[in-house]
C-alpha cells in the first residue's frame, strides 16, 4: 500500500490545527501544522497516538510502515523527511518516547 492509500485508511484530521510533540518533561520538541506538506504527517502521528497512546518504539515502527515508500526515501536521504527521521530515532532508542498533544482548530 502506498502512503496516499494509507492516508485513506486512517482517521480524518479536519478538526485539528496541528499537533505538538512533547518530551518526558513536557517540553515541545516539534509542532506539526495541518497544512499542505505536513497534513499527512499530522494524520500519521495522530493515528499513532490513538493506537498506541504515546510515540514509543512500537508506535514508531508502526509509523514507519504507514509512511510506506517515504520511509525508504528518508533512509536513503537523512534530513529530507524530518517527521520520518524522528520516528527512526524513537524506534532506535536515540530519542525517548513523545506525547502527542492535539491542537484543535479555533
Amino acid at each position: 500500500m502506498t502512503f496516499s492509500d494509507t492516508l485513506k485508511t486512517i482517521p480524518a484530521i479536519d478538526h485539528l490545527a496541528g499537533l505538538q510533540l512533547l518530551d518526558a518533561h513536557g517540553a515541545t520538541v516539534a509542532t506539526l501544522d495541518n497544512r499542505p506538506g505536513q497534513a499527512g504527517s499530522v494524520a500519521v502521528y495522530q493515528a499513532l497516538a490513538q493506537r498506541h497512546g504515546t510515540l514509543n518504539a512500537a508506535a514508531a515502527l508502526d509509523g514507519l510502515a504507514l509512511y510506506a515508500e517515504h520511509t525508504a526515501d528518508a533512509n536513503a536521504f537523512p534530513g529530507k523527511h524530518p517527521n520520518i527521521d524522528r520516528l527512526v530515532a524513537i524506534a532506535s532508542g536515540a530519542l525517548g518516547p513523545l506525547t502527542v498533544q492535539p491542537v484543535p482548530k479555533a
